[in-house]
């Protein structure tokens, strides 16, 4: 990973931090590793700290007195809270999406589409949910919506590490399949109000997964 620049603000450095944090590098109640961070990264003390306060009140980890910081778990009532809140906004920003996307868009998200389908043919989970991702991610930014956009993408950063890598029985995953066939076809039709509420429908269903649940405490 390249070092950052030192007239970077911290906001870079708690961006990085997300991400180990979204990848499981960082794993949930495991102690922030600050100096290696800070060698890893190219920074001092300082711009890590102040990352570290922000994602303090994000969620992401908790700050010890005078023993830095850990990495917050994530409980089952988090877990089902955040899902909530998430399913909101999912389908508020289909409404939104399907009023508002550009051609452009549109046919990104159906590129990623046809790429997730590949990926569900072969059975490559790992691809095939990456290219999920970024269906789901690009439909909020259709929204045109800043407000949404910034608030959907703190709360999935906090859960992407369970939303993007669970294992999928092979039932659910032919089932998720077939709503994204769906939300694609709503999108084709500029129709916000169906694709809203797949997107809800399609968030719901996720959260009642049992694999959700076994990788939450």
């Amino acid at each position: 990973m390249d070092k950052i620049r030192q007239s970077t603000l911290h906001g870079e450095v708690a961006e990085r931090v997300r991400d180990l944090i979204a990848q499981g590098v960082l794993a949930p109640g495991s102690r922030v590793p600050e100096k290696q961070l800070c060698e890893q990264f190219g920074v001092s003390r300082t711009p890590l700290r102040e990352a570290l306060k922000v994602l303090a009140h994000e969620g992401f980890v908790e700050l010890l007195p005078n023993r830095g910081a850990r990495v917050a778990k994530l409980t089952r009532t988090t877990l089902k809270n955040t899902f909530e809140v998430m399913q909101s906004l999912e389908a508020l920003a289909g409404e939104l999406a399907g009023a508002r996307i550009s051609d452009a868009e549109l046919a990104n998200i159906e590129a990623l589409h046809y790429q997730m389908l590949a990926y569900y043919k072969s059975g490559n989970m790992q691809e095939y949910l990456l290219a999920n991702q970024q269906i789901h991610e690009a439909i909020v930014v259709a929204s045109q919506n800043e407000v949404l956009i910034d608030v959907y993408k703190n709360l999935n950063h906090r859960v992407r590490r369970v939303r993007f890598t669970a294992e999928l029985s092979s039932d659910y995953w032919s089932q998720a399949v077939s709503e994204h066939e769906a939300m694609i076809e709503a999108l084709r039709k500029r129709d916000g109000k169906e694709l809203g509420s797949i997107l809800s429908c399609h968030l719901r269903n996720k959260v009642e997964v049992s694999a959700l649940e076994e990788m939450a405490e």
